[in-house]
């Protein structure tokens, strides 16, 4: 159940809150998928975890919007709210000129991108051309959710932009990367999904017996680094004796 505690405003007013279930406390600080919008998310995001008040077990941001996870016996929406209100970005800048870049080595088309193809019909390139400009940006996690570790990456070239499948995979590998229209991310786990499958990186995204199960975090940035298959072999190979 949502239940809105005050009306909704423009994508640069004031945050718009509202109760999700009987734990969940959403702030939403703008509209769309929008770097400016996220900045703001990041840097209240940084602000919540910084004074981290008894009864919030976790904060989740996304696109726009984030999720305080709270014991509704130690904190109350309306005090959730009063602290909000009291957010001064100044206090909680996001740094973009000390942004962290991680590296991820990715063996793009063959059985390891099985809808190269499709990306290709898509957009007029050759493997060459959609590889090219796959790896020639560095992308913005704008938040990570669906299973442990997808990073949702804004930034993809327009040429890019492929629909989903029109059937999506009961099962897609641990690793592969792919593109579902105007985004790329990449799965950490095996699991269904729809996205157009281009490559696969050998990393382990995802590593729960890890002290840091994750290689990054929203507000890092990615970039795609191509190999061969030999070097994804053995890469993979030196990830599994890890």
């Amino acid at each position: 159940m949502r239940m809105d505690l005050s009306e909704k405003t423009g994508p640069y007013d004031s945050p718009v809150f509202r109760i999700a279930g009987d734990r969940g406390f959403i702030i939403e600080l703008g509209q769309g998928i929008d770097p400016k919008v996220n900045i703001r998310v990041r840097a209240m995001a940084r602000f919540l975890e910084k004074e981290s008040p008894e009864g919030v077990r976790e904060i989740i941001p996304t696109y726009r919007s984030i999720l305080v996870n709270h014991d509704p016996v130690k904190i109350r929406p309306e005090q959730l709210r009063a602290l909000v209100k009291g957010f001064d970005p100044g206090r909680s800048p996001v740094d973009e000129g000390s942004r962290k870049i991680v590296e991820i080595p990715v063996c793009y088309g063959g059985d390891l991108g099985p809808d190269m193809e499709n990306v290709r019909f898509s957009s007029g390139l050759s493997e060459d051309e959609v590889i090219r400009l796959h790896t020639g940006t560095e992308y913005l996690i704008y938040m990570v959710g669906f299973t442990p570790g997808f990073p949702f990456l804004g930034g993809l070239d327009k040429k890019l932009a492929t629909p989903r499948l029109k059937t999506p995979r009961m099962s897609v590998p641990r690793g592969s990367v792919g593109i579902a229209n105007n985004q790329t991310g990449i799965y950490p786990i095996a699991s269904p999904g729809g996205w157009q499958i281009i490559g696969r990186t050998p990393l382990r995204l995802f590593a729960p017996e890890r002290k840091n199960p994750f290689l990054y975090r929203a507000g890092d940035w990615i970039k795609f680094v191509p190999v061969s298959r030999q070097a994804f072999d053995h890469l993979e190979k030196a990830e599994e004796n890890s």
